[in-house]
């Protein structure tokens, strides 16, 4: 099994449902229970002294509300631009059809619809046509003080590929200044899961069964490329006019997680938090299927299987406990959502060799309806269509951002370092397909 080198311990998350923003609050299971889970998954609980890699959280609510996070995460690694950019721009640059660049003179910024710990998100319209998407601006400065450029880069490349899937949020552009990197999203209009759960409490089996499906299909195609999402939560799955599902926020992905290669930050929202995280195991593809048993729980539920007053009491829950399956699920719907809520990894489904790992899936009683070619051709009508005035509307996104007073012509910041413009040479990007969302 191939690892990651670990640097400085991580942090966790103050809030219900952000980031984990400190390592001082994680629970210290004992020795018997670690080396328990450690005989079932066959990896070790050891937590080394300096783990690979700190993901940071920005501390507030901001990137539960907005459909493009900005509170990216921080890596403590020592960057090495060159040996990075040759290998994975050089595979970028192999398959990328590059169209015209897009530059800031291209868009008229109207709202803001979220800010966060690096920058800010807004709804923009591209000049000359009455095509809206959503831009995502990040600073430079604030990338390069807390050595987030490797994360950076790696969020490009994987909305680079969710061009070729139709349940992962697409990217129309990607463009810089002298102080900001930009992503152009496509703009979602239906907002996010955790509202829809919210107002309708919980979803029925068939509602819930086709944005599983459609998640489900999403995560399939990340991990065939290597990559796991690493933050899957009610909050980054969005809705589009159509009432289809798309996988939002790749600020925590990680690329590489194929042929046994894994790796053991300690990242993630609390509440979706798979055990082998919480206990530093390495680990791959199988906390994704953790959290898509989490959010199943809660479509149909109407709330998570683990909660609790705090993070340590929290994790003890997720390590110890058992989830209560009400009544009136049916045994389809227990038996699934069982098999997700495996502590160990090694026997989760998705992840069992001897079933074919993720082919499992698609072939579970709870699934016998969906025709997952049918599916991913995005022919099966939405259970739901979500109810969207014009083409710019932002009733879905709180007031306190899209009055906030918009600069709509951001000025170069002067103090960027040179030795660091290397390391975004490579960042440009049209998408050949879209220009944005229309």
């Amino acid at each position: 099994m191939k690892s990651e080198s670990s640097q400085t311990p991580p942090a966790a998350c103050s809030q219900r449902k952000n980031k984990v923003k400190s390592k001082g609050d994680k629970v210290k299971t004992n020795d018997a229970e670690s080396k328990k889970i450690q005989k079932t998954s066959g990896k070790s609980a050891e937590s080394p002294k300096q783990p690979e890699e700190d993901h940071l959280g920005s501390g507030t609510r901001d990137r539960d509300i907005t459909p493009l996070s900005l509170d990216h995460t921080e890596e403590v690694q020592t960057v090495e631009a060159s040996p990075y950019l040759s290998e994975d721009g050089a595979k970028e640059s192999s398959v990328e059809v590059q169209p015209k660049n897009k530059s800031l003179e291209d868009f008229k910024f109207l709202k803001v619809l979220g800010r966060g710990a690096y920058g800010k998100v807004v709804l923009a319209e591209l000049r000359g046509t009455d095509k809206v998407c959503a831009v995502k601006m990040l600073k430079k400065d604030e990338i390069q003080k807390y050595r987030d450029v490797r994360q950076t880069l790696m969020e490009r490349r994987a909305l680079v590929l969710a061009s070729e899937h139709p349940y992962l949020t697409q990217v129309c552009c990607c463009f810089q200044t002298n102080d900001r990197l930009y992503f152009a999203m496509e703009y979602m209009k239906g907002r996010d899961l955790e509202y829809h759960i919210a107002r309708s409490f919980r979803f029925t089996k068939s509602r819930s069964r086709f944005y599983a499906a459609e998640i489900a299909s999403a995560l399939m195609f990340l991990h065939r490329n290597g990559i796991i999402h690493r933050d899957l939560k009610p909050s980054n799955i969005l809705l589009d006019a159509d009432g289809h599902c798309k996988i939002a926020d790749f600020g925590l992905c990680k690329g590489g997680i194929l042929d046994g290669n894994t790796t053991k930050t300690f990242c993630g929202t609390p509440l979706y938090i798979a055990p082998e995280i919480l206990l530093e195991c390495n680990y791959g593809a199988s906390v994704d299927w953790w959290s898509l048993g989490v959010i199943m729980y809660e479509m149909m539920v109407g709330f998570p299987p683990f909660v609790a007053t705090d993070k340590a009491r929290l994790y003890r829950s997720i390590l110890r406990k058992s989830p209560c399956y009400p009544f009136w699920l049916s045994r389809e719907t227990k038996r699934i959502l069982k098999a997700f809520l495996v502590k160990c990894p090694e026997t989760r489904l998705g992840c069992v060799v001897s079933q074919g790992r993720e082919e499992a899936i698609k072939i579970h009683p709870f699934f016998k309806d969906i025709d997952w070619e049918l599916l991913e051709q995005r022919k099966i009508t939405p259970p739901f269509k979500p109810k969207i005035t014009t083409k710019k509307n932002t009733n879905n996104f709180k007031t306190r951002f899209i009055r906030k007073k918009l600069m709509l012509t951001p000025t170069d910041d002067s103090k960027i370092l040179l030795c660091y413009e290397r390391f975004f040479d490579d960042f440009y990007y049209c998408n050949p397909n879209i220009d944005c969302q229309a």
